[in-house]
């Protein structure tokens, strides 16, 4: 009788497979039924919102009306404000001084110190009371000019520090002195301003830095044309010297001496290949004094202007300005967190009753 009972008696393993399955089981239903009890006060949070503004809806939207014609008002009072843009390109480092020249723009406005603005920019003060803000930010770019960013920047590194820096990682690191081109958004009052400040704005660029930097590379190119077109001189020389040669030879006949069938020698060749020699290096050197020529034109002064202002400026609107949105905006939820407020204390009292 025992025999048979330990026969009908299930396995250890498949009683404690069965319980594993339960468990998991249960985690799920338990983890589902959370999930929908999180939708469901989300649900009853929105219908509770909802039923507070129906229940007050002719105040809320009497108060939103009032709302919008007060902000219609004060928008239209507001001066019209315009804005332009300056795109640049700035050499030797100047890109240093034309942010912190910008920042001291907007602390001029700040502290009201027209005066000086006035004679930054060669205004008249009346002008400069105009102004309203200067911002300088990372230029246009595109994908190609991103990548060749990149290539410059691991030629720049050692090999085992370039394989640990992505495209990605070198892009999301990359701040506004990352930039080539910048570009200069001025906001004034006055609608052709804008062409009046870019005197003054040219003048940023210049800075004692700058300038050394400048002197600097003009002196090493100076040094180095002068190395190229020395060395260009002795190659001149020695052309002179091996085409007297060959006409020499030539002049003289040219001698060839067999050793046989197939192999042969003739002592002008020699001369012959000294003379290509000499005429690819005057080649490569004369490339050289090109591209430093060309160097020198490109970068010629503290900066490019590769877009100058306009003469009248785009008329411009920010958000925070937008009395006509903000003001219903905000006593739309202003009234609907005091009826929510005071559905949840009357709710409360009830409870506690």
């Amino acid at each position: 009788m025992n025999e048979d009972l330990s026969k009908n008696q299930p396995p250890s393993d498949e009683v404690d497979l069965g319980q594993l399955f339960n468990a998991i089981g249960r985690l799920f239903e338990r983890f589902f039924r959370f999930i929908g009890s999180i939708f469901t006060a989300i649900f009853s949070v929105i219908i509770f919102i909802l039923k507070v503004i129906i229940d007050n809806f002719k105040l809320i939207f009497a108060v939103l009306i009032g709302a919008f014609i007060l902000g219609y008002f004060i928008e239209r009072s507001q001066p019209v404000v315009y804005s332009s843009q300056l795109l640049v390109k700035p050499y030797f480092d100047s890109k240093y001084q034309l942010i912190n020249n910008v920042n001291y723009f907007n602390t001029l406005i700040k502290t009201q110190g027209y005066e000086e603005l006035s004679n930054v920019f060669k205004i008249p003060l009346e002008s400069a009371l105009e102004l309203k803000s200067f911002e300088v930010k990372p230029g246009p770019e595109s994908d190609n000019d991103k990548a060749k960013a990149y290539g410059n920047f691991l030629e720049s590194i050692d090999t085992s520090s370039a394989r640990t820096i992505t495209y990605k990682e070198f892009i999301r690191n990359r701040d506004i002195y990352s930039s080539v081109i910048f570009e200069i958004n001025v906001e004034s009052t006055k609608k052709d301003i804008f062409k009046n400040l870019e005197e003054g704005l040219n003048r940023t660029f210049r800075n004692t830095y700058s300038e050394r930097m400048k002197q600097r590379r003009d002196t090493l190119i100076a040094i180095q044309k002068s190395n190229i077109l020395a060395s260009l001189t002795s190659v001149d020389s020695l052309s002179k010297v091996y085409i007297a040669v060959l006409r020499e030879e030539s002049r003289k006949g040219a001698t060839k001496i067999s050793f046989g069938e197939g192999l042969s020698f003739e002592p002008e060749s020699k001369s012959k290949t000294k003379e290509f020699e000499l005429l690819e290096r005057e080649i490569v050197l004369r490339n050289k004094l090109a591209k430093l020529d060309e160097m020198k034109v490109e970068e010629d002064s503290f900066f490019d202007v590769v877009s100058s202002f306009q003469e009248v400026g785009n008329i411009t609107s920010k958000f925070k300005d937008r009395y006509t949105i903000l003001f219903p905006l905000i006593g739309f939820l202003v009234l609907t967190i005091i009826f929510m407020i005071k559905r949840t204390i009357k709710y409360v009292r009830g409870y506690e009753r």
